[in-house]
């Protein structure tokens, strides 16, 4: 443990896994309000201003809610360099330095490729591609935030053999699959950001039932798990499997009900922040049970 639990150090590590999946959620904010091109162009907000200017034809409210999102990004990239000092400065004599102070720098570059991101998906007028690609450069650099917490701060393990160890990656490959088909549905349904954005070509029941099917092979593919972790008296990796199976039917509850309501905002604000906690449960389980999964060598 290169870092107290209870230090400030400790704090500022939780807080940079926060506010990368709190970016998550504002970011889904300014889609559901149809805020997406309330600053119209980047970097400034409006031309001749970086922030929104009174009477701006796009309207205030959603000048101030998509000018509020990209202030969530310095806030975000403030809280990424402090943890490149503490990173620095805490792993000068570990082993792991290296390893360290890298995932410290790629969130620095994560959040910098953000900004461009974010820049150019509202110079593309909110493409549905370039949308999808801001929410899954959040979901990497999520992952990456926790495993630096992880490092600095250590974590209970618990070795895994046989069949568990070579599912939980399948778990994690199968999350990241449906977050993926998650981002396809969106990019294709009602909620684009802007009444006049581009959205994918593609028929929205069919991509729906894609992303359901997968969801079902995850709940699937975790009760299994669960119940061989039980068998195999792999107790700390049973309780998280079984908290992940509870938040993965919560989900795709939210998910069912969004889809034969109509799609509302409120629904699909929920279905979000959950896949932010699915993706960082998930995540968080492959690290704890170190299982080889291959992404572990980077993040």
């Amino acid at each position: 443990m290169l870092v107290q639990r209870k230090s400030i150090s400790a704090k500022l590590l939780s807080l940079l896994v926060f506010l990368q999946a709190a970016l998550i959620v504002t970011g889904g904010s300014v889609r559901l309000t149809g805020s997406g091109l309330g600053c119209p162009t980047w970097p400034e907000c409006t031309p001749g201003s970086y922030t929104p200017i009174p009477n701006q034809a796009e309207g205030q409210l959603h000048a101030w809610i998509e000018f509020g999102n990209r202030l969530l990004t310095f806030v975000l990239f403030f809280c990424a360099l402090a943890v490149v000092i503490i990173a620095i400065r805490k792993s000068k004599i570990a082993e792991n330095k290296q390893r360290i102070r890298s995932l410290a720098g790629l969130q620095v570059l994560g959040i910098l490729g953000q900004g461009i991101l974010g820049g150019i998906t509202v110079l593309t007028d909110l493409h549905p591609l370039t949308v999808a690609s801001h929410y899954m450069l959040s979901i990497f650099l999520i992952a990456g935030a926790i495993s630096l917490r992880y490092e600095l701060i250590g974590k209970k393990t618990q070795e895994v053999e046989g069949v568990i160890k070579f599912f939980v990656p399948v778990l994690v490959w199968l999350t990241l699959l449906v977050l993926i088909a998650g981002t396809v549905v969106t990019g294709t349904g009602p909620h684009a950001g802007d009444e006049k954005a581009e959205r994918f070509g593609f028929d929205p029941r069919t991509v729906s039932w894609i992303h359901a099917d997968l969801v079902v092979a995850l709940i699937v593919a975790t009760l299994i798990l669960l119940i061989v972790a039980r068998q195999m008296g792999s107790k700390e990796i049973g309780k998280r499997l079984a908290v992940f199976l509870i938040i993965i039917l919560a989900q795709g509850l939210i998910g069912y009900i969004q889809y034969f309501t109509g799609l509302p905002e409120g629904l699909v604000a929920a279905h979000l922040v959950g896949s932010t906690l699915v993706w960082g449960w998930v995540w968080s389980l492959a690290k704890i049970a170190q299982s080889g999964f291959k992404l572990q060598r980077f993040t």
